[in-house]
Parts: structure tokens; sequence; C-alpha cells
């Protein structure tokens, strides 16, 4: 019997996304569009057909309370302010995200926050970003991903904030490296009428120290003073993409750790609040906004990564981390699971996708890239759990499963350490025969699910449910970020 396609009406929900940055926090407000396209005999599958973004709030800088407290209530009110704006009711949102970033994410109530304010997100997804998850959704953001598959090369999208620079390499859509330095546009803030400095990052101040500048808070400043200062900055970001002489700086301003070079790297996009700064001249008020941002901006502009790499265009620059929200694309898995008992349901889990170049690698080296790649979901050094993905082989065989999953369960030994449930997904239809190699291998009754033919990528979220149609069936829930 012929499988006919069945498409049902369209059907409406409103999003929002709420990105706290180290510098500023904004709020976007979307309409997506629904619908039900799958075959007549199978169940619903939802996919987002349109986007419209119907609000975007102002942006403003992220209140403090302190150098370690984040203004909850002001982040509340305005978000309250926004929503009004906009004429929404929060009870109205039925889906979003919740993002805390850089600077903002290592601040002691971070978590506290991202959970005041999950009540205006519907059905949120929460996630305080450390750099490395930062740099992925900054690069989705900009479109580095869809550059990448467009011209076929390894792109890498440096988002250049106010405290920190995120760094995310793509390849296609998969993520081949990232990174993070504490260089960014907010590192010192001065007064834009008297040029009076109000403030100086710890890092800037050591620099400061060590090049025997006369630089302090309080003191009136200008471009000429504070040159050497974004030379340096310059610098480091220059050797981040493998150009110029090593900085003897490079490693002090490194947050996390550098970018891998071993990958080629082709081509570059910004964004991020200094990416609207790229500029060849500087203006007249060059600190307008309050730090240096602008003198950055134009460093960054005439230095070897304009002269030496092709510099594509960003689909967004200062709201390229989030300019949607989790929206939610519905699947089933049935094809072939394997899964232990009263492990389910499962809430939120990020997805780490691990490359398809990987893939190929033999089973030590595999291991340390999935141990290597688990630490971009770090946040204050803290892993929480994480879904690995594969795309898997069409056709395995045993050796090729068994390699898998050696390669698995060694490099997710932190994971295990800590009794995190084992979290599997594969592309391909290789679940069940992956599903019964996890099982010999990890401890007795080991909490596990393996499942396929669930397309994710980096930066989504999922959420499986209770097994179904006899536990031959697990729901899935798979909550991407919507950019641009």
């Amino acid at each position: 019997m012929e499988r006919r396609r069945c498409w049902v009406d369209d059907d409406q929900v409103l999003s929002v996304g709420i990105d706290l940055g180290t510098s500023t926090t904004q709020l976007i407000l979307s309409r997506l569009t629904v619908k039900n396209f799958a075959s007549a005999f199978s169940v619903p599958r939802i996919n987002i057909s349109k986007k419209e973004v119907i609000f975007q709030s102002d942006i403003i800088f992220t209140p403090l309370k302190s150098s370690t407290q984040i203004d909850s209530q002001a982040i509340e009110q305005f978000v309250s302010e926004q929503y009004k704006k906009a004429q929404i009711n929060k009870e109205d949102i039925q889906m979003g995200a919740v993002i805390i970033t850089g600077e903002t994410a290592r601040k002691d109530n971070s978590s506290a926050v991202t959970n005041a304010l999950s009540g205006y997100a519907g059905d949120f997804v929460v996630a305080t970003a450390g750099p490395d998850l930062e740099s992925i959704i900054a690069g989705k953001g900009a479109g580095t991903n869809i550059v990448s598959k467009k011209h076929r090369q390894n792109i890498v999208n440096m988002d250049i904030g106010g405290g920190t620079s995120n760094l995310g390499l793509f390849s296609s859509n998969d993520v081949l490296s990232t990174a993070c330095f504490d260089i960014g546009g907010r590192l010192i803030k001065i007064t834009p009428n008297e040029h009076k400095i109000t403030y100086i990052s710890p890092k800037i101040k050591k620099l400061i120290d060590n090049l025997n500048l006369d630089i302090t808070e309080g003191a009136v400043t200008d471009e000429k003073q504070l040159a050497p200062i974004i030379e340096c900055l310059t610098h480091v970001l220059e050797n981040s993409v493998g150009l110029g002489e090593p900085s003897p700086y490079f490693e002090f301003f490194v947050t996390n750790h550098p970018l891998n070079l071993d990958n080629r790297i082709d081509g570059v996009t910004f964004s991020g609040g200094v990416a609207d700064c790229l500029d060849e001249r500087l203006p007249k008020d060059i600190f307008r906004y309050g730090d240096i941002g602008l003198l950055l901006g134009n460093s960054i502009r005439h230095s070897l990564i304009f002269q030496k790499m092709i510099v594509y265009p960003s689909v967004e620059t200062i709201r390229a981390t989030v300019v949607g929200a989790g929206s939610h694309t519905i699947d089933v898995t049935g094809s072939t699971i394997a899964y232990t008992e009263n492990v389910l349901p499962i809430r939120n889990l990020p997805i780490l996708k691990i490359p398809k170049q990987y893939e190929d690698l033999d089973s030590e080296k595999l291991s340390a890239k999935i141990l290597e790649m688990l630490d971009w979901y770090k946040v204050q050094n803290e892993l929480n759990n994480v879904a690995l993905a594969f795309n898997g082989q069409k056709s395995p065989s045993f050796k090729s499963v068994q390699q898998y999953a050696q390669a698995i369960v060694k490099g997710t030994k932190v994971l295990v350490d800590k009794n995190y449930p084992l979290i599997v997904m594969v592309h391909e239809d290789m679940a069940k025969a992956l599903g019964h190699s996890l099982f010999t291998l990890l401890p007795s009754h080991y909490p596990f699910v393996c499942i396929d033919s669930v397309k994710v990528e980096n930066g989504d979220y999922i959420d499986i449910g209770e097994p179904i149609a006899g536990g031959e069936v697990l729901p899935v829930i798979v909550k991407t970020l919507i950019f641009g």
C-alpha cells in the first residue's frame, strides 16, 4: 500500500528568548508556525515551518548588585516591562529559553536568577552556558554553520562581547573546536563625556602592571594611552586563529583552552557587541558606549585577521547568542532502542554531537575526543549530564559496534563516575546492537538509554519520555534554540 504524506492545519505558538550576557541583557519574542508533516500511518511529526520575530526588547547593561551578584530583581522587572511593551502576558508564552553566558555565568547567584526567570519562558529550556557551549550557541546565532555548509569550508566564529571572546570552529553543522579568551569591550569602563576610567578588570590591571603603564581607576584617559592594551588584546585574538608571532600574554588571556589549530581554518565570522564596532575609521566620540569596544573593534578591523583571512558577514551580531527561543520538534524512536528500567523520563538534557570525521578514529582516539568535548558543558568547573550523539554507520560490523561502545564507555567515564544515566543517540539504525555492547561494558545494572533515528545537533536539548507501545517506542522531544 502506498503511504501518503498528510498535512494538517498550521498551529502557532509564542516563544521567548532571554539572554543574560556579560554586558547586556535582552529579550526576543517570536511567533512560531508549526506544522504536522507525517505519513498517514505514523505518529505526528511536528516541525517549525515559519518564524516571525514580533518583538525585540531594549538592550540593557546586565544589572549587578556587586562584582559577584546579579541583580535578579532588576532583571525580573526588565523582563516584566518588556512583556508589557509587547502587550503579551507571560501566561501566553508556550515555550522559550533563558540563557546565561559569559562573566555573568560565573556570578554566585547565576542559577537562582535563571530559575527565577523560568516562569517567564513557558515550557522552557534554562541553561547556564559555560564558555564552550556559549561558543556553539553564538556561532549558530551568527549563522556560521550555514556559511560553512554553503562554502564547504571550516569557518570560525569570533563572538567578542563585553568580558569574553568565544570562538567556535564549524564544519557545516559539526563543531570541530571551541575556545574562550578573557577579552572584551568592557574590560575597561570609561565615562563617555569626562573620559574617566570607572572600572578595570583584574586581568587588565595585571597587564597594565606588566607593561608599566600609568593607567588607574578614577584617572582620565585617551586613545593613545590605551593603545598598548588594545594592541595586546588584538595580538592575542590574532594568535587564537593561528596568525602572527606568539604573544607572551596568549596563555594569560585563555579562559579555559585555545582552539585546536590542527583543524584548518578557511574563514571567519564575527558576532557579539564588538562585531558592531569593526569600522575602518574611529568615530569622534570613541568612548560613547562607556568602554573600549570601539577601540578594540577598530584594531581588529586593521589586524591580520582581516588581512589574511576571508571574513564572511554574520546573520546576527550583538543578538547572536539567543535571537529566538526553545522550539520543540517532537519525534519518536522505535526502530531500534535499548534502555534499562527506571531511567526515564529525562528532561532538558543538552546534546553533545560528535563530528562525523572523529567517528573514523580508533577507539582510544575517539574516547579522548569525547572526554575533551565533554568539557564544553562544564559550568564553574562542574560537569552536568549530557546526551552523546553520533551519526553512526548504516551497516556496521560487530567490530565497529564494539569500537563505538568501548570509546563511549571510556570517554564518558567522568559521567559514569558521577552515576549519571548514560544517554547515547545515533542517527543511523544501530542503537539496539550498540546498546547491547554498552550493556556488557558498563557496570552491572548501570542506567543507560541508546536510541537512533532522531536528528539532533550541538546546542539542542532533549526530553525522553516513558516507553509506550509495550516498551517498543520512546517519545523524544528535541528542543532547538531558534536562531536568526
